[in-house]
């Protein structure tokens, strides 16, 4: 796999700079739970960037990732990425068997809402945020609300970790490319 094929991709069916950004902070923190667990590192990266590369067009549950699946499929992508990808939403039924499928269940809704708080900081940094503060957020139904904060909380539960452990660790993960998703500050 190829990481410079990989974001082809995803621009390809990708406009919104938005969910761009988001792909690219899930590549980074998958790329951070890789080397924690001694795993493929270059895989586990592409399957963040991608997991969401067909959503802008396939916006539906009875869609997205289904329809993106076949595509990956056809691009040569393994078995193991589009399971992973398949896996990140708990309406297809495709079981997260794998660590890497159940980390980025476990990342995906938290990197936006990470975002979303990073965002509303006054110089719009990821730098500022802190684990308590993205607790906070959660209590918030207001906030964010588009993310599911269900998803958030089983997912940690997924790869047996408390909460507040596991939002400081993908915080961490995002820091190093604050730059590349407009969260470095003003």
């Amino acid at each position: 796999m190829d990481r410079q094929a990989a974001w082809d991709l995803l621009c390809e069916y990708t406009k919104g700079e938005g969910l761009r950004k988001h792909g690219l902070a899930v590549e980074a923190v998958m790329r951070h739970f890789a080397r924690k667990h001694g795993e493929d590192e270059e895989s586990w990266g592409i399957v963040g960037l991608l997991h969401d590369f067909d959503y802008e067009q396939h916006p539906s549950e009875a869609q997205h990732p289904s329809e993106g699946a076949p595509i990956l499929r056809e691009r040569g992508y393994p078995e193991e990425v589009v399971r992973a990808i398949l896996g990140h939403a708990d309406y297809t039924g495709v079981p997260r068997d794998t660590l890497m499928a159940r980390v980025l269940f476990a990342v995906d809704e938290l990197t936006g809402f990470i975002t979303a708080v990073a965002l509303v900081r006054p110089n719009k940094s990821i730098h500022e945020v802190e684990p308590r503060s993205v607790r906070k957020k959660l209590k918030d139904k207001a906030f964010a609300r588009s993310v599911n904060r269900d998803d958030i909380v089983k997912g940690a539960e997924e790869l047996g970790v408390e909460l507040p452990e596991h939002i400081a660790e993908v915080i961490e993960a995002m820091r190093p490319v604050a730059g590349e998703l407009g969260l470095a500050g003003g």
